[in-house]
């Protein structure tokens, strides 16, 4: 397998291509050589395997053709009713945050409460923290320190973002003791978002007020004895929190520097911080009332007891399989011993019938 058929010159082309025409030229350079690997795969056939495989591949073809068509339906379906949804979520913010009030609902609390408490607790306290915390994947990044702060969380949105195609979140919070900014941001850059395929993650650089970094720890040691400073030794380290959400994982510019542990470590943290983010997106912010209520444990409950099940399936397969070939080798083992047993009882006949000479000499 030979790249004759690609005789152009990267360097001197790519000052003089647009980003469309570069990633153009990219897909070229993509099929052409998945071509001739296609090819180098046909060439180890027979000839009328290989015609057979060529009318597959066009088959392929229509699919892939079709299911691209469905890709482009599916986007503009999604985008249809994320427009429609805005106006709830408009709602939901407005009743979570204590912007309005449904009707009726002032004059029932305030004869079950009291006035003044009435007063105090405008819309529904906590929500968003209460939300996350249900859920499995968040509650499992969420500390108790970090909790003050999400208390805090007015909203969570996201939108789908074309150029780099991902999605980005948005995390509206209200002025709070823990840090300047008002709106914390995430952004998933996709290689292929129907994969999906993730490229990069960027986050917001959080601005902590002096002493409420969650993201660190301060810790004290006490001098040694005798040491001249008598001062404890203070220093910071990294610790546990869902705000590290916000420093993702990068990907170094050049794969030499890393080895093959520390790649494949990087990958599992960048999977996790995915499934994180896509957990937001798909689950919290669609479904937030259902997570607050705990209506949503439930049915997430049932899609992991179906996962387990088929695992079960799967392993109780395995165990069968296993045990039918214990009970064959049991049956095996069985008939050997019955076949040496019928064998001595032969010889032992046989014997008998000559009189070994021992007996002859009696």
């Amino acid at each position: 397998m030979t790249n004759e058929g690609i005789n152009f010159n990267m360097a001197d082309l790519g000052d003089a291509l647009n980003e469309e025409a570069r990633a153009g030229l990219v897909n070229a350079l993509k099929n052409k050589l998945q071509n001739l690997a296609g090819q180098h795969a046909l060439d180890s056939l027979s000839p009328i395997v290989r015609k057979r495989v060529e009318v597959l591949r066009e088959i392929q073809g229509q699919h892939d053709e079709l299911e691209g068509k469905f890709f482009e339906e599916r986007a503009a379906l999604e985008a249809k009713y994320q427009k429609l949804y805005q106006p709830l979520y408009a709602k939901r913010y407005d009743i979570v945050n204590g912007v309005v009030e449904p009707e009726g609902i002032p004059n029932e609390a305030a004869m079950d409460q009291g006035e003044d408490k009435a007063v105090e607790e405008k819309g529904v306290p906590d929500f968003w923290l209460t939300a996350m915390k249900n859920n499995e994947v968040l509650s499992d990044e969420i500390t108790e320190r970090d909790e003050g702060a999400l208390k805090y969380l007015k909203d969570i949105k996201w939108y789908r973002i074309e150029e780099p195609k991902g999605f980005k979140l948005e995390f509206y919070f209200d002025t709070n003791p823990y840090f300047k900014s008002t709106v914390l941001t995430k952004t998933y850059h996709m290689i292929d978002e129907d994969e999906p395929i993730l490229e990069k993650a960027i986050g917001t650089e959080i601005e902590w007020y002096p002493g409420k970094c969650l993201t660190q720890k301060l810790l004290k040691k006490k001098p040694k004895k005798g040491s001249k400073n008598a001062k404890p030794i203070t220093k910071t380290e990294d610790c546990e929190s869902f705000f590290n959400f916000f420093n993702p994982p990068q990907v170094p510019d050049d794969d030499e520097d890393i080895d093959e542990d520390t790649a494949e470590e990087l990958q599992n943290q960048m999977e996790q911080d995915y499934d994180i983010g896509s957990t937001i997106r798909d689950k919290i912010i669609p479904h937030a009332v259902s997570w607050f209520t705990g209506e949503a444990i439930q049915g997430d409950e049932l899609e992991i007891e179906d996962e387990d099940e088929d695992d079960d399936d799967d392993e109780d397969e395995d165990d069968d399989e296993e045990e039918d070939e214990e009970d064959e080798d049991e049956d095996d083992e069985e008939e050997t011993k019955t076949k040496k047993k019928k064998s001595g009882r032969a010889q032992g006949d046989g014997q008998q019938g000559e009189r070994p000479p021992e007996c002859k000499q009696q």
